[in-house]
């Protein structure tokens, strides 16, 4: 099957200027000034992009694909993911992952719905853990779950400087790192430690004290939640100037009164004036993760539930409000997180890379069409593809 995006202004993400591109079976097969003799094949699919832009499809590498919480008992226990949840939001590569409640979020559930994501026609990977420490694997090593699990490319959400974390030491975390860092190494994956940090004081510390007393690299760490308040932010800067990648949530509320959460379009320009690397940054959604409210005292207020929209609305004002060029504000969605995660067929348009694409309207910036290895899902705003018991 091919298929012809034509006439669109191609941001890979470096601005590439206009450009046809060749989607062949599941892979971009050509990028090229004019595919007029490809039009004229049989069995073509022509869509015309003018006056659109085309970017990568996006990268959500933290989303409670099982659903998440509840920190307000079982009742606020928060739904799955739905396919077109993701579509319709431009995200076509997702990484699923499990938080507070490592109990009844278990990784067998986690991992049969990675696979039936991938099913349904985006590409879902997962992460083996949860908040918890000792790691509550699918085989009972951190190690081999990475090498011998294909969906499993890395551990976490792991848990620090948060009322609800296991209170992990530095040995723990150290030896959690080492073991994914293995397993990594060994099956060509990530094997990165993704770490939910919380309000907590001691904000980014024990990852810091594992780097500087222990041979793992900083990049072994994904810290998210990053955003969550102002000296959180600032500690994430000095972390990433040093190396390390930073993540910020895009669907994010404060914790309890008095708390000052940065949006994420705000805390990416922050850090850029700060004169941190783009490449260290990353967006993700935490979509369907419950985002639960305390007071000063930690007592539990409320609960909101995250949505994956939110990670292209957030790149959407980056461009708006802050006046980011949409060539880095797409990187932090794109090729940021596929360098992070070591998934080496996303994150760009390049001729043999996974044919994942999202055209955009030049005027609002609002997602058109999008397609995932090669299919299209959605189509004039509309999904074209339904989740097996969507209506």
């Amino acid at each position: 099957m091919i298929t012809i995006i034509k006439n669109g202004e191609v941001y890979a993400p470096d601005c590439l200027g206009k450009k046809d591109i060749v989607v062949v079976g599941e892979r971009i097969g050509y990028i090229l000034d004019h595919s007029d003799n490809f039009a004229k094949l049989p069995n073509v699919t022509v869509i015309d992009a003018a006056d659109k832009f085309v970017i990568p499809g996006l990268i959500d590498g933290h989303v409670h694909i099982t659903g998440g919480g509840g920190e307000g008992s079982f009742h606020t226990r928060t739904p799955e993911l739905q396919l077109t949840d993701a579509t319709m939001a431009g995200v076509t590569t997702i990484v699923g992952v499990i938080g507070t409640d490592g109990t009844t979020r278990t990784m067998t559930d986690l991992v049969a719905k990675a696979k039936a994501l991938r099913e349904e026609g985006i590409s879902c990977y997962a992460l083996t853990g949860s908040y918890q420490v000792p790691v509550r694997t699918l085989t009972g090593k951190v190690d081999d779950d990475i090498m011998l699990i294909e969906e499993i490319i890395g551990a976490g959400e792991i848990a620090i400087a948060d009322h609800r974390s296991s209170q992990p030491t530095r040995e723990e975390l150290a030896k959690i790192a080492s073991q994914a860092r293995v397993g990594g190494m060994l099956s060509g994956k990530a094997g990165v430690v993704n770490v939910h940090v919380g309000g907590g004081k001691d904000r980014l510390a024990l990852i810091e004290e594992v780097v500087e007393t222990t041979n793992v690299p900083i990049t072994q760490f994904y810290p998210t939640h990053i955003n969550r308040n102002q000296e959180l932010l600032k500690a994430g800067i000095e972390f990433a100037k040093r190396g390390g990648y930073v993540d910020f949530t895009t669907s994010t509320i404060p914790e309890h009164k008095g708390s000052e959460t940065v949006k994420s379009s705000e805390a990416l320009a922050i850090m850029l004036e700060a004169g941190v690397p783009i490449e260290q940054i990353t967006f993700t959604s935490d979509a369907q993760g419950s985002l639960p409210k305390f007071d000063a005292r930690g007592n539990f207020t409320g609960l909101q539930v995250g949505e994956i929209r939110s990670l292209f609305d957030a790149v959407r004002e980056a461009v708006i409000e802050q006046r980011i060029p949409l060539e880095q504000a797409v990187r932090v969605v794109t090729s940021n997180p596929a360098k992070v995660l070591k998934l080496a067929q996303k994150g760009r348009i390049e001729e043999g890379k996974d044919a994942d694409l999202v055209i955009l309207d030049r005027g609002n910036m609002h997602i058109d069409t999008v397609i995932a290895r090669g299919k299209i899902m959605v189509q004039e705003g509309e999904p074209i593809v339904k989740g097996t018991f969507e209506t």
